[in-house]
This record gives C-alpha cells, structure tokens and sequence, in this order.
C-alpha cells in the first residue's frame, strides 16, 4: 500500500513548493494552477497530503538539497569516530565537519530539509480539520490518524533538531502564503522538548496499531513508532522511568523481534528491509534511490574508521570464523573500509548498483529499544536487567569475549557506558553514534564529556587534534551553528555563542 500511493503524493508535493525566497520555510502556492482552496476538499486528499510528507523524507521535490536522511546520516555519525574520508570526493564543508572545524557557513549545518517536512505536517494540521465539513465520508478517527501521523513526524523532525542545535526556532503552524512567513527567535530546547512530549501524547492517541500490510507498516507511523520516539526523548531528557514505559509498550506488544544473527542477517535486516526488527525506516525503492551509492561506493566520500574492525568489533586472528555478525561484510566491507550497510547485497562482497541503492534509512528497530531501555534501567538501580539485556544483543551478533565488559551492576555510570559500547556495535553507520556519545557525555553536567572529545578526536589529523579539543571543551560547541542564510533572512535568530565569532 505504501508503495503504491507515495508516487501519488506527487501533486501534493508540487502543490508546496513555490518558495519565492529561501528564507521562507515553504510556500504552498501551487505551480500547476491548483489553489489551496481547491485542494482540501476530500479525504483522498488529505491523504495525498500525507503521503506527501513521507515523500519529503525521500527527497527535495525540487532536486536542489540533499536527501533528509542524508542530513541525518552527516550529523549523527561525522563528528563521532566510525567515519573517514575515503579520499579526493569528499568536499570541504564534510571534511571540516570530520575535523570538527565547523563555521555558519558551512553547507553540511543546512536545516532546511528538516523544516521543509516540519511545514508539511504544519500544513496537514492546519487544513486537514477544515475537510470534516466538506466530506461527509471522512470519519473522526481516520481524521485523527493523519494528523497523529502529522504530529509524530513533526515531533521526530524537531527532536532532530534539538540534539543537532540545542535551541531552534518552533513553528507550530504552516507557511503556506507571504502573509505566513515569520521571523522567529530560537526556542529554548527544554521548552521544544516539552512540546513534542505533549504532540507524542495526542498522536498515540490517535494513530493506529497497523495499516494492515508490512511496507505501511514500517514505512508509516504506528503506535509503536511513536513509543520509540517516545522512548528516545524520555532518555534524552533524562526520565528513565518514562522512557522503560514506552519502551515496554513495544516490547510487551509481541509484534516485534530481533533477526536471526545467522547467514541471513544481513539481507534480512538491511537488503530487503522491513524485517520483524524494524519499526521506522524511510522507504527507499527503485523509484526513489537514496544517495548513499555515491557516498560509498561510486566517487566514494566516506569510508569506515581504520579502527572500526580493531577497536569497536575486534578480531579473532586464529579463527576466521568466529566473528561479531554485525562488523564484517554487515557494518563494513573489511577489505575495503568501504561503508556496507548500505551498498552490500547479502553480507558477502557483493555490492549493489547504483539502480538498486534503494536501502532503507533506519529510524527505530528493536534493538534499538532493547539497548534504551537498558540504558535506563541502569540509572534506576536496575542494572542487573540492563546486563541481561546487552547480553541477549551480543549473543544475537556473536559477540566476540573481548569486547565484554564486566560493571556492577550497581554502577550506571559503568553500565550505560557498556549500553554505549554496545550501541557502537550494533547502529555502526545508523546515523545514531555521535546522539548517543552527546547523551552519554551530557549527564551529570557533562561528567563524561572526555569520552565524547576522544572518539571525536581520534580519526583527526594529528596536527589538528589539540584544535579540535580545545573547542570541544567549549560546550556549545557540541552543537551545530544556526545556518549563517538563516540569520540574513531572520534577525531574531540570535546565533550559539560559540559560533558567533
């Protein structure tokens, strides 16, 4: 179902991109004569409306951007220690965001793709109400399921944002004309992060369980989506409590499990997606590649860390077939370095086409949820349960002996490093290493921020290392600068601290 109708949405797309000028977050006014007036008049419709914003996830309508996943693939693993340029391909601005000389300028810090989706769902919530009264077909509850799906998005999209920028301008209605646009001070995180736990609410409400058929059902938001998000943001916040109860909403319900760590894992999990682990991942198909071929594998720009297989996965140089299923030929193609997840065909040497770089970008799977809900648990005086969880992740993955860690139990400190040792090893390249290492480093007014500077350091140049330290210590530094066009267009956006020199 899924598939069909995203392909649907194209009118919808068209329908919002007259942007006349880039400091508008978007326009709704359409370039094919079809007016906003006409539009929202039925619940195919608002349908289509929908579906557009899943397509936003895929793409810049306009082809000009870089696909979102894209962007969240940059920000959540550049400035960790997985990722290497992989030579002459890889442009200034991605390179200086890996040596963590990072300016206002910089095309890698672009937020626009992010806003882009936030407007759409803005557009859904604004008009889709108004069609009660023009469809008399369009029930209350399939109301509230679009706009849940409306909200969940909205609030995956601004959680993005918080933990790449900290504070961010919240706009909570559409820009869908010049009357629309606004300048915008940035809003404390704290005061984001109260909103979309309020939106995460009202959309669990409204959404529902299943779509009846797989690819909508990994591919749009469920209940169980949203109990990950929830989950995420609750850890985030540093409410354990709340983040174990969402976290066993998904796990209580049965409808979800961990693959297979045998011959299949790899094709099951990331060649042909949607497998009984995944719970969001961005539907990439042959009619809409994603651009991670090229970043791999043709004019390659990144590679895996020298240090991946050594330091994070291990070897056993005295039995090649003892090995951590998710390292070689899952994470990394260990005669290349070449970033595999998203290029490999079965977890051999095999490697895609560029016509077949249609693999899935993964929001939330299940173990995922396992390894945040051990991660809470630690700081609850529940860590003999998180090390129960970690070690039904290793013995999925065949874990190799040395990368066990042994902490008491009693020690959350000791143990949500074990959870962060352990999410290296299993969302390698997931977009998730550089938010995890933020987090872990974070608690306790940034009592582990020499674990976050290390990893971010150690694939830097020797002679920009002591550089790069240096600004790390600066705290505001570990967030991205607001994008210097922004601060042309919007004089109320006052820029961090750290970059404003």
């Amino acid at each position: 179902m899924y598939k069909k109708i995203i392909y649907k949405s194209v009118l919808f797309v068209a329908l919002m991109l007259s942007c006349s000028s880039c400091k508008k977050y978007l326009s709704l006014y359409p370039q094919d004569g079809v007016i906003r007036q006409e539009f929202w008049q039925n619940k195919e419709q608002i349908q289509s409306a929908v579906i557009g914003i899943y397509s936003s996830l895929l793409a810049d309508p306009a082809g000009k951007d870089r696909q979102l996943a894209e962007y969240l693939f940059l920000w959540g693993e550049l400035r960790a220690d997985n990722v290497v340029s992989s030579g002459a391909n890889i442009s200034n601005d991605e390179l200086n965001m890996l040596h963590d000389n990072i300016l206002s300028t910089n095309s890698v810090v672009n937020w626009s793709a992010v806003y882009r989706t936030i407007n759409y769902c803005n557009t859904v919530l604004d008009y889709a109400p108004n069609v009660m009264s023009l469809d008399k077909t369009l029930t209350q509850d399939k109301l509230n399921s679009y706009l849940g799906e409306a909200l969940a998005i909205r609030s995956l999209m601004y959680f993005y944002l918080v933990r790449t920028y900290r504070d961010v301008p919240l706009k909570l209605k559409s820009t869908s004309s010049d009357t629309d646009i606004q300048q915008l001070a940035v809003t404390k995180s704290t005061d984001v992060l109260a909103q979309i736990v309020k939106d995460l609410a009202t959309a669990e409400q409204y959404t529902v369980y299943t779509y009846g058929d797989k690819a909508s059902d990994k591919g749009r938001i469920t209940k169980y989506t949203i109990n990950a998000i929830q989950a995420d943001v609750y850890l985030w916040m540093e409410d354990y409590n709340n983040s174990i109860t969402a976290c066993d909403k998904i796990i209580n319900s049965g409808q979800f499990g961990l693959v297979p760590g045998d011959s299949g894992f790899f094709s099951t999990l990331y060649y042909t997606g949607n497998s009984i682990e995944s719970i969001f991942e961005f539907q990439f198909d042959v009619q809409a590649l994603n651009s991670f071929y090229t970043a791999f594998q043709q004019k390659a720009r990144f590679a895996a860390s020298p240090n991946l297989m050594d330091l994070v996965y291990t070897v056993d140089y005295n039995d090649d077939n003892n090995y951590d299923r998710r390292g070689r030929f899952v994470a990394v193609n260990t005669s290349t370095n070449q970033i595999w997840k998203y290029i490999g065909v079965s977890g051999d040497r095999n490697a895609r086409t560029i016509d077949q770089s249609y693999a899935h970008y993964m929001i939330y799977r299940y173990a995922d949820v396992l390894l945040m809900k051990a991660e809470a648990m630690a700081y609850v005086n529940r860590g003999s349960e998180s090390l129960d969880i970690i070690r039904t992740i290793r013995t999925r993955a065949n874990a190799l002996a040395t990368t066990l860690e042994s902490p008491s139990p009693s020690d959350a400190n000791a143990v949500a490093l074990y959870v962060l040792d352990e999410r290296d090893r299993e969302f390698s390249f997931e977009g998730k290493r550089w938010y995890d290492l933020l987090r872990y480093a974070k608690r306790n007014n940034f009592q582990n921020l020499n674990t976050l500077i290390l990893a971010s350091t150690i694939n830097i140049p020797g002679n920009l290392q002591q550089s790069a330290n240096t600004k790390l210590r600066d705290l505001n530094s570990l967030y991205l600068p607001i994008p210097y066009s922004e601060t042309l267009n919007d004089p109320n956006l006052v820029q961090n601290p750290f970059y404003k020199n």
